[in-house]
């Protein structure tokens, strides 16, 4: 007997896409996991690269500069630098990124740097206020001088984002790292674990430094700097 409205042959086709329905649904979410797992695997990895970057970058030996940018915001690292453009490793030093209300006099004393070398080399940024602003504020210092071989000096956990930083913004100097030590040889468990929160925010840093650069977002994340650039051969002498 002939099908009556093609109600069979309905039936059997909403059966089978009934059917259907759960099994595509396995698949994206199979697909899915799969990405995720991906992603965390790569994210871990890329997170054990970045430790094993930090721990095997030591500080050059021979080092020799036109001169030298330390990036404030850790310990000792205006006092690495002070110490390598007494050595002679530098002729000019930029400190980068210092609050508005420190004085270069005040860095000098607290330092222990000498007046005439403060006096004659070194030169005190007050406009950065991120990494990608100290890297900013080191290519208007580097525009009044004729520097070509740069020193770096900053945190090891922070070199790898200031060095692609810089480099991004000035492809034409060389940027040489030179990473100052965060923990001491005592340190405790709770300073290396406050340590290793420090790194992974870091590592988060440094791949939105990435992306950012990638994207083109640099109009969108801003420069930063303070409103206005300062002239630091005027406003930025230690004197």
């Amino acid at each position: 007997m002939p099908e009556q409205n093609g109600q069979p042959h309905d039936n059997a086709e909403t059966a089978a896409n009934g059917s259907a329905e759960p099994v595509r649904r396995f698949s994206l979410f199979r697909f899915l996991l799969a990405s995720l797992v991906i992603c965390a695997v790569a994210f871990a990895g890329g997170f054990v690269w970045f430790c094993g970057n930090i721990l095997l970058t030591n500080a050059p030996a021979h080092v020799k500069g036109d001169a030298i940018v330390v990036l404030t915001g850790g310990p000792r690292r205006i006092d690495v630098a002070l110490r390598l453009l007494e050595e002679g490793k530098g002729d000019r030093l930029l400190i980068s990124g210092v609050n508005p209300s420190t004085s270069g006099e005040s860095i000098r004393k607290l330092t222990g740097g000498d007046s005439d070398l403060f006096e004659c080399c070194v030169d005190i940024g007050y406009e950065a206020l991120t990494t990608q602003g100290n890297a900013a504020e080191t290519r208007h210092w580097l525009a009044d001088h004729d520097y070509q071989r740069v020193i770096v000096v900053t945190s090891g956990y922070h070199l790898p984002r200031s060095l692609f930083e810089l480099r991004s913004i000035d492809p034409d100097t060389t940027f040489i790292g030179y990473p100052v030590a965060s923990l001491s040889e005592n340190a405790g468990f709770a300073e290396k674990f406050k340590t290793l929160k420090i790194v992974g925010a870091e590592y988060l840093k440094f791949i939105g430094a990435h992306v950012r650069a990638y994207a083109g977002l640099e109009r969108i994340s801003g420069t930063g700097l303070q409103s206005s650039m300062t002239d630091l051969s005027a406003r930025g002498r230690a004197a």
